[in-house]
């Protein structure tokens, strides 16, 4: 535990200000968008539009962090469920695992209060809410059913682009468009978490506790399931690391890193 913390405690405040910065680029867009008081909102009473404006706000945010330095460095997990599922693929060290979901959680929450103290009772008050997920009027099932779908295609394609050198380097550009289209379509459904640190996050400053467990275990069911998928079914490539964007000079901390192989063609 203490090695890992002397030797990589770097990623993980990486991955703490990642999250923490999703927080917070949701925040501020989710009060623009959709607090009833903004004139995007009187601009556009249509929810759709401004579904789509939010997509494409966070779908860029999250390509922005991926390709970022520290998202370089860190891999830009930000999201316990990738961890834990790189964790049982054997490329994610225990004690790593441990150390990034809790900067997940951390960073998260930090990045909610954050906007919190710049924004006050614009950003807690409905229909902002801290952005917080929640289901929509079809249910929590139908909610927990959307989330271990949506989950599931995103780690597909994460763990499929990744792994194949002409595609490896737009994993992140997949990714990001991946979350501006859930959003779009999903969100309304689900909320579109997809994350547990990120719904925790949301949750905690105003104790919006009703359906947590939805996006505590919809996300890791989906994402391990598309593992098995994967590996079990699709007879995917090798998992070389995992890092969402390895196309970088800066350090890899990952278990068993073969990234420079797949540029071989190995």
């Amino acid at each position: 535990m203490l090695d890992a913390l002397r030797n990589h405690w770097p990623e993980y405040l990486m991955e703490a200000a990642g999250l923490g910065i999703f927080m917070i680029s949701a925040g501020l867009f989710g009060v623009i968008l959709f607090h009833p008081a903004s004139a995007v909102v009187q601009a556009l009473p249509d929810p759709l539009p401004r579904r789509i404006l939010m997509g494409l706000a966070m779908g860029l945010t999250a390509i922005g962090i991926i390709y970022s330095p520290w998202g370089r460095q860190s891999g830009a997990h930000l999201n316990p469920a990738v961890t834990l599922t790189f964790t049982t693929l054997g490329k994610v060290a225990p004690w790593d695992a441990i150390f990034y979901i809790l900067a997940q959680f951390v960073g998260g929450t930090t990045g909610v209060y954050a906007v919190l103290a710049l924004l006050g009772e614009r950003f807690a008050e409905p229909p902002v809410s801290y952005v917080a997920t929640m289901p929509g009027g079809y249910g929590p099932w139908v909610a927990f059913t959307a989330e271990v779908i949506i989950t599931f295609i995103l780690m597909t394609v994460v763990l499929t682009t990744s792994n194949i050198r002409k595609t490896s380097r737009y994993t992140g550009l997949f990714a990001g468009c991946l979350v501006a289209t859930y959003i779009t379509i999903v969100a309304p459904i689900s909320g579109m978490s997809m994350n547990p640190a990120r719904s925790f996050a949301s949750a905690f400053p105003g104790g919006l506790w009703d359906n947590l467990w939805i996006y505590f275990t919809a996300p890791p069911l989906g994402m391990l399931a598309a593992a098995g998928f994967y590996r079990g079914i699709l007879k995917g490539h090798d998992i070389y690391c995992a890092k969402l964007n390895h196309h970088t000079s800066r350090r890899c901390i990952f278990l068993g890193c073969r990234f420079g192989d797949l540029l071989k063609g190995k």
